[in-house]
């Protein structure tokens, strides 16, 4: 059995979880769904929502095989609440701050699992990711200008996860700019 992850720096964690990509594979949809439908259950959703975002909601582009889920909810809901939730199923909080928490699930001491999710718990409007997504749907050309970027990053950030999502930040920010204004209020909840 390898080093507790609490004990590993983040050199040795980014070392046993290197930046992977794969081709599109349509298993991280049913992946989503069926962890979506085990999160409704344990969060009981009466005003949360539960989203795919990340690469592999894009389709048919390549993707580190993580899949990203977005909880938002209301302000009036406590955050810490349902982090205690999430950490009593089996999540592992690795970020913190009042507006957000991310949390993983399928890291182990001996690298990734078979499936992973990585989860951004958020309140009601912050989700620049569902534009994203969306855009990158509607728009394969530029989906798969992601694709080639991120294959352009991949073996350079191999080991840096924070230099591969820097990296991307330009792109991601200029085409969600373009989604917000194509999409209006969209996702706009009160």
């Amino acid at each position: 059995m390898g080093k507790p992850l609490s004990d590993m720096t983040l050199e040795e964690l980014w070392e046993l979880f290197p930046i992977i990509l794969t081709e599109h594979n349509e298993a991280w949809t049913k992946w989503y769904a069926e962890e979506e439908r085990r999160l409704a259950g344990i969060l009981r959703p009466n005003d949360i929502r539960i989203s795919h975002i990340g690469s592999t909601a894009i389709n048919n582009i390549w993707a580190k095989p993580i899949i990203d889920i977005l909880v938002e909810l209301p302000m009036s809901m406590p955050m810490e609440n349902i982090k205690d939730i999430l950490v009593q199923n089996g999540y592992i909080c690795m970020s913190e701050q009042s507006n957000r928490k991310s949390f993983n699930l399928g890291y182990t001491s001996e690298g990734f699992a078979e499936k992973v999710f990585h989860l951004h718990l958020r309140y009601w409007g912050d989700n620049d990711e569902l534009y994203f997504r969306d855009y990158m749907n509607e728009n394969p050309l530029l989906a798969k200008q992601y694709e080639e970027l991120k294959l352009s990053l991949w073996k350079k950030f191999e080991h840096d996860r924070d230099g591969y999502t820097y990296a991307k930040t330009g792109f991601i920010a200029e085409q969600t700019d373009k989604a917000k204004k194509c999409y209006g209020n969209k996702y706009y909840r009160r």
